[in-house]
C-alpha cells in the first residue's frame, strides 16, 4: 500500500481568516437573485451523498462543513481550495478536510457531490450532521427541490 498523496486531491481546512472571508462574499452574494437549484441525496451503505449541478454563471457559497467527505467535481468552476482561489475544469476527486466554507463560480454547468460516512437515517440527519448552517442550506429552503433515496442497507 502506497502513502503517496497528490496535493492536488486533497482539500485543507481552511483557515479562521479565509471562512472570515468566504462569509463577507456569502453576505455580497445574498443581496443578489437568488437561483433555486436541485439537491439529490442519496443515504445507502452507511454513506450520505448530496449532488447540486450548478447551472453556468452561477455563484454560491457552501456551509461550513464539520465533517471530512469526499468532494467530487465535475464540470467548469473557481473554487476556493484552502486558502486559495483556484480553476477546476473536468472531473475532479478530492479527500476534503472538515472546517471548511467554500466559494463556487460555475464557469460552465457543474456538478458538485459531497460524500461522508453516516449513522443518519434521514436527510434533515445527514445535514445536521455535516453542518451548524443546516437550517440555511437550500435544501431546506421552502420551494427547495429534493430528490431523496434512503435504501435503508
Amino acid at each position: 500500500m502506497s502513502n503517496l498523496v497528490v496535493a492536488d486531491s486533497k482539500i485543507p481546512a481552511m483557515t479562521d481568516q479565509s471562512i472570515d472571508l468566504v462569509r463577507k462574499f456569502e453576505q455580497f452574494v445574498l443581496t443578489l437573485p437568488q437561483d433555486m437549484v436541485e439537491t439529490h441525496h442519496v443515504i445507502h451503505g452507511g454513506m450520505y451523498a448530496r449532488t447540486i449541478m450548478m447551472p453556468a454563471n452561477t455563484v454560491l457559497t457552501g456551509a461550513l462543513v464539520n465533517v471530512p467527505t469526499m468532494l467530487i467535481i465535475n464540470g467548469s468552476v473557481r473554487v476556493t481550495i484552502g486558502d486559495e482561489a483556484v480553476y477546476l475544469n473536468g472531473h475532479h476527486v478530492f479527500a476534503a478536510s472538515k472546517h471548511r466554507k467554500q466559494a463556487f463560480f460555475a464557469v460552465e454547468d457543474t456538478w458538485l457531490t459531497m460524500v461522508f460516512a453516516t449513522k443518519a437515517q434521514t436527510v434533515e440527519e445527514a445535514e445536521d450532521e455535516f453542518t451548524d448552517e443546516a437550517d440555511r442550506l437550500l435544501s431546506r429552503n421552502a420551494s427547495a427541490k429534493n430528490s431523496i433515496i434512503i435504501t435503508g442497507e
